[in-house]
């Protein structure tokens, strides 16, 4: 069997597997990060199904890897596969790769593309916000000087951050959690654009059509 059609069946039979340990990853790292008291046992299980969760992804990418024709090629074509496997909260990301397919085929749009654009950017942007709101938090709670003292703190933060609002009401004082912030109000401003493209796109369509007839 070809190796393209080896890597693309791998892909395939691969996606309820990843989506499953997606799953248990960000359930088992918002138990570690929401419930602090856990006791030892408790946490020592959760914290080995975040790391058994994790090595799924780098097994699967490893495989992929070595599935490629030209691995090489594959690295520099595949970096945001790379890019969540070492970060897997920023799995969320992969629905970009989504979008983008999805706007090759614009020759053609339909209300259906659109629904689907919007649907997997907004789900893209709500699953990295609730992410990035556990990070932020797990370091926020306990720096002097943080005004991020809850998770609730920290969703109100995400949410301003993601649509580039910045009340300035809510900010983090430690460095990975700035670090975190710039990378949101990057991703924020592309995953909010492309729902309001994609949405403005639909109804110039519509206004186009009632226009012509």
């Amino acid at each position: 069997m070809d190796r393209d059609v080896r890597l693309q069946e791998w892909e395939r039979r691969a996606q309820p597997y990843l989506f499953i340990a997606s799953i248990l990853f960000l359930t088992s790292y918002t138990v570690r990060v929401l419930i602090p008291g856990l006791s030892p046992g408790w946490y020592i299980f959760w914290e080995t199904l975040t790391i058994v969760s994790w090595g799924v992804f780098v097994a699967e990418y490893l495989a992929r890897l070595a599935l490629s024709r030209d691995r090489w090629h594959f690295v520099r074509t595949r970096w945001l596969d790379l890019i969540v496997t070492v970060l897997p909260l920023l799995r969320p990301l992969r629905m970009i790769d989504l979008h983008e397919r999805m706007q090759l085929r614009r020759a053609a749009p339909g209300l259906a593309l659109e629904a689907r654009v919007m649907t997997y950017s907004g789900l893209a942007a709500l699953l990295l916000g609730y992410a990035a709101s556990l990070a932020v938090y797990h370091d926020e709670r306990s720096a002097p000087h943080a005004n991020i003292r809850t998770f609730g703190d920290a969703v109100w933060w995400a949410a301003s951050t993601l649509t580039t609002t910045g009340y300035g009401d809510a900010t983090p004082v430690t460095a990975r959690g700035r670090v975190i912030a710039v990378g949101l109000m990057f991703v924020g401003v592309a995953l909010v654009g492309a729902v309001v493209g994609s949405f403005s796109a639909y109804l110039m369509r519509r206004f186009r059509q009632e226009g012509e007839t």
